[in-house]
């Protein structure tokens, strides 16, 4: 019979009945149906709720917190740069690459072609496409150094590759390197191209300008029977103050990148000139090519492709003969002198078009069209006569004389004087002890405002520009009403860019920058050319074709039309009328008639040995007390029905009698014996 089994025994489990038990206000059925047996050596340890439900509320919001960042996150790269990133995992296979359009070109007058396109080969980099490991990368970078024989493009490179991981979301945007490389260079780097990823050699256009025409020339020739005679042949002369006009475009700078849409960083851009003013008709527009590439980024094939279109071609007013030959007048004058700089301009008074712009010296263009260094623009823009500055439309300068028919044709309108009002020149004016002098010593004796023109009598215009004694003047809020409303202290508005405006002076400017009042004889000054007044040589032609018209005020201007690159015609440009009718013509018909009797009979006087009548003025213009005074003289031709306006500025000249009139001479001369071929 079975011992009885004792309740407390350790080794015997008893069945028992669920029980509940209540801990911190909560009730827990056990349906354990075991009680388990504790020694008593292990203590007593109960069972108790270790977690603070209160914290449940914090975690659950910085949970939600956490979700809503994440989900902007993907709303931001998915959707919003969804296109962009979409485009850029592409880009190890399919990329979409530019297809370089034709550049426009730009013709003479005479449809002379001043500038074309020549082939260009150039060297650019695609980052992402290079060798991920550093080895690698500098292998490469090593191999194209040693074929191209230049260190420097391994800084260059390594300067992009910084950048790139400054901004790695353009690692797949092209880096120039170099450009106008030669054929054996650029052959060598063909047959390594394959092997070299990330490097790409590609062909664009640059412009080659054109700076050297047929110009007609005399030369002596001895016949067989020992007579000499002169022979017109044709020699080719280089004009190289095209450049001004032309330009020249180059490598888009880092700022223009950023600025202008459209472009590439390994695009050219017009930098100066005319191919500046007129970028977005010339530049054409891209077309596209979506292609698949390999592993080494070069492509395998095209999948699409979208024709880019040519940009329009410019066709000038400008004759580029007539160009050639003011230039070479120009610097045979001057080198008479030893002379460097000075402006020339020849325009259409009747329509404002510019028929020959000169500005010397000047400078080659078609160094701008490679790779140049920045010592080397140094060089030229700090030389010491500034061959890149277009003095003919920026150069400001006293304007001398020239500014007379102006003064002259204000105290007509004003009525301060008319065509019959006479002067007494006795060799200038006293204001105390202050003498403002005639040019000619002894004066000109009784002076009337056509004689006063023509012979450049001071007096009279220190009479009617500030008043002498009873007699009222202008004074100089009306001079400079005049000046301005005949184009002074303003851009004319001619498409080139960086005009100079001049300078137009005020009584508030003396005070505010000088630190003295203004005195009457800074008003005769004015009324003379000298002083504080800055005129550009652009201005002067342009007033002088106002009196030459007979009244208007044309905007000058270069450009005649806009062609399509087959040549059909896009948009002729019409005149463009800056002011008019705000002079009586009687009161210009005086002026011109001064201006005719300055070459009759006054400081022009060479000029009447020349087949058409010519009315103009000459101008001395003070601007230091160590040099020579500028050269200027301005004119118009013929006087009846006038057809050029030649204005001639040449820095310390001395006056404008002896140099600028016989560059004149030639310029007219030279005009009217070829204005078959010219027009």
């Amino acid at each position: 019979m079975p011992s009885k089994r004792k309740k407390d025994d350790p080794f015997i489990v008893m069945p028992n009945k669920p029980k509940h038990r209540k801990i911190r206000g909560f009730s827990y059925q056990l349906e354990w149906t075991e009680d388990s047996f504790i020694s008593e050596d292990q203590g007593g340890e109960s069972m108790r709720l270790t977690f603070n439900f209160n914290y449940l509320k914090g975690i659950s919001l910085f949970i939600l917190l956490l979700m809503t960042i994440i989900l902007g996150r993907v709303v931001y790269l998915q959707i919003i740069r969804g296109d962009y990133y979409s485009a850029m995992a592409r880009g190890n296979r399919i990329r979409i690459e530019s297809v370089e359009a034709q550049r426009g070109i730009i013709y003479d007058r005479n449809n002379e072609p001043l500038v074309r396109n020549v082939a260009n080969f150039v060297l650019y980099i695609v980052p992402g496409d290079m060798p991920e490991e550093e080895e690698g990368k500098n292998n490469l970078i090593n191999k194209i150094t040693e074929i191209l024989g230049d260190e420097e493009i391994r800084i260059k490179i390594d300067e992009i590759l910084e950048e790139i991981k400054i901004n790695p979301l353009e690692a797949y945007q092209p880096f120039f390197i170099i450009d106008n490389l030669d054929y054996e260079r650029a052959l060598l780097l063909l047959l390594e191209n394959k092997g070299m990823p990330g490097i790409v050699l590609s062909n664009k256009n640059r412009r080659k300008y054109l700076n050297e025409f047929d110009i007609p020339s005399l030369e002596e020739v001895v016949l067989d029977d020992g007579k000499i005679i002169e022979e017109e042949v044709l020699k080719k002369e280089k004009s190289e103050s095209l450049s001004h006009i032309l330009g020249y475009i180059g490598k888009i700078s880092p700022k223009e990148f950023e600025e202008k849409e459209g472009y590439s960083r390994i695009d050219y851009i017009g930098k100066a000139g005319l191919e500046y003013s007129y970028e977005d008709i010339l530049k054409g527009s891209k077309g596209k090519k979506q292609i698949e590439v390999d592993a080494l980024g070069k492509e395998k094939r095209i999948i699409s492709e979208e024709p880019a279109i040519d940009g329009d071609s410019l066709v000038l007013s400008l004759d580029s003969k007539l160009q050639t030959k003011v230039e070479q007048v120009l610097k045979e004058e001057m080198a008479k002198r030893n002379l460097t700089n000075a402006a020339v301009i020849v325009m259409n008074p009747n329509n404002g078009q510019i028929l020959s712009l000169v500005s010397l010296p000047s400078f080659d263009n078609n160094i701008f069209s490679r790779s140049l260094s920045r010592e080397e623009y140094d060089l030229i823009s700090d030389s010491k006569n500034r061959s890149l500055f277009n003095r003919a439309i920026k150069g400001e300068y006293p304007s001398g004389s020239t500014i007379k028919p102006v003064i002259s044709v204000a105290a007509l309108e004003e009525r301060v004087i008319s065509e019959n009002t006479r002067i007494n020149s006795v060799g200038g004016i006293s204001i105390g002890s202050w003498f403002f002098p005639d040019w000619l010593a002894g004066g000109h004796g009784s002076t009337d405002v056509r004689k006063a023109i023509a012979q450049s009598v001071n007096s009279f215009f220190y009479y009617i520009g500030g008043g002498y004694q009873d007699f009222q003047g202008l004074g100089l809020e009306r001079m400079m009403e005049y000046d301005k409303k005949l184009g002074l202290g303003q851009e004319t508005g001619i498409d080139l860019p960086s005009e100079g405006d001049g300078f137009l002076p005020s009584r508030e400017w003396k005070e505010d920058n000088i630190g003295e009042p203004w005195y009457i004889g800074d008003t005769y000054h004015l009324a003379i050319g000298q002083g504080f007044l800055l005129v550009t040589p652009l201005q002067v032609a342009n007033f002088t074709a106002f009196f030459a018209n007979g009244g208007i005020l044309y905007k000058p201007r270069l450009v005649e039309k806009i062609v399509s690159n087959s040549g059909d015609l896009i948009e002729k440009l019409p005149p463009e009328i800056i002011n008019s009718d705000f002079i009586d013509d009687y009161n210009i018909e005086v002026v011109r008639q001064g201006m005719r009797q300055t070459v009759q009979h006054g400081s022009g006087r060479s000029l009447n040995s020349l087949d058409v009548e010519v009315a103009g003025k000459t101008g001395t213009a003070q601007w230091s007390s160590e040099k020579e005074p500028h050269a200027w003289f301005t004119s118009f031709a013929p006087y009846d029905n006038p057809e050029i306006v030649v204005t001639v500025l040449i820095e310390e000249g001395e006056g404008g009698t002896y140099t600028s009139v016989p560059v004149t001479k030639e310029i007219i001369k030279y005009y009217f014996d070829n204005k078959d071929e010219n027009s």
